[in-house]
């Protein structure tokens, strides 16, 4: 499929997404339809150790296109627009945002439900539906989950949009870096998931989500996870005996 909003890569086990529709990445229909295709494509991909989704021009995403919310498109655009995270959440290797600017409303959801955040100083957070007459399903699910209940409440009922450095501060992001180093410091980040292990990444990833989100009977959960998981790949078993062995492991994916 060739895209018209987005580009997508693969290399050295890291998967790319970049918004391409400058310079506010507006998600209209089209465009998000186009990432649900890319991120089906990443689906149970074999080596992949993480999915990066980031954007070129002024902001990340300034959110939905509100044309396309109203009316009879409404139903088409929520549909499409939680399809992106049902697809999220089906990637089993790290997600990870790249924020160099504004991340408003949609953008702002797409961002954070990413398992990292690395933003610029320059980034910004906030979910201004409230102002336009309607609230943000995903924030709804989400801020709770990272931030604590006054906080969220907050953020959503007021609208308020909020610099990197306090997003940071209250979970919503986990690196701030300077504009003019960003590029170099997030690459530092996904060059040490490079090295690492895709499965095991994966399993340790769905450890710490059934962790945070289960009920009582989680570490049973965990435990099966890496029982039956994890210990049965190669990568686990070369990683304990590189260790033993005092050298450095040499990964298969596998």
């Amino acid at each position: 499929m060739e895209y018209k909003h987005i580009a997508v890569s693969e290399a050295g086990g890291i998967g790319t997404v970049v918004l391409k529709r400058a310079p506010l990445n507006v998600l209209n229909i089209e465009m998000m339809k186009e990432i649900n295709h890319a991120l089906d494509g990443f689906k149970g991909k074999a080596g992949l150790k993480a999915l990066v989704i980031s954007a070129e021009g002024k902001a990340f995403s300034a959110g939905v296109d509100v044309g396309e919310h109203t009316g009879n498109m409404a139903k088409e655009m929520i549909g499409v627009f939680h399809g992106m995270f049902r697809r999220l959440d089906a990637i089993e290797a790290p997600t990870v945002a790249l924020v160099k600017g504004a991340a408003l409303g949609g953008g702002c959801e797409l961002a954070i439900y990413c398992d990292l955040v690395l933003a610029s100083e320059k980034a910004k957070f906030g979910q201004p539906e409230i102002q336009v007459g309607v609230f943000p399903p995903i924030a709804a699910l989400e801020f709770p989950r990272l931030m604590g209940l006054k906080k969220s409440l907050e953020l959503i009922l007021l609208g308020d949009t909020i610099p990197a450095a306090e997003a940071k501060a209250l979970g919503l992001v986990n690196q701030v870096y300077p504009i003019d180093t960003f590029d170099a410091e997030a690459g530092k980040l996904l060059d040490k998931l490079r090295a690492l292990s895709a499965p095991v990444l994966k399993f340790a990833k769905k450890a710490t989500l059934t962790g945070a989100f289960s009920k009582p009977g989680a570490l049973e959960d965990i435990e099966k996870i890496y029982m039956d998981g994890l210990m049965r790949t190669e990568d686990a078993n070369e990683g304990l005996k590189a260790f033993l062995e005092k050298r450095k492991p040499v990964w298969k994916d596998k």
